[in-house]
């Protein structure tokens, strides 16, 4: 259940990346980190490998370059998605 949470808030920042940054919760606690190394290891590596080649792929023209730093941007959330939060740009710091 918590990946398939983890993998729908990845979903949601995939589809609209401007405006919005993740933040760590400070409340995540022992499970999510033994999440994220289950998801490191079984998912998570593929997805920032791919977030990179697609990254650089899309910043090689200069409208592709927003898209290539979204696609950056999606690399941290992608590798460790638990005890992540997704919150707007303005309010990382409003949050914590």
């Amino acid at each position: 259940m918590p990946f398939g949470i983890a993998a729908f808030r990845i979903g949601v920042y995939a589809l609209w990346p401007f405006g919005y940054t993740t933040i760590e919760r400070r409340d995540a606690g022992a499970p999510s980190c033994i999440g994220n190394v289950l998801w490191l290891v079984l998912a998570g590596w593929w997805l920032a490998l791919t977030h990179i080649v697609t990254g650089i792929a899309l910043c090689i023209t200069i409208i592709g370059i927003p898209f290539g730093i979204a696609n950056f941007k999606l690399i941290p959330v992608s590798l460790l998605p638990l005890g992540r939060e997704i919150v707007r740009t303005d309010e990382p710091f409003a949050a914590r």
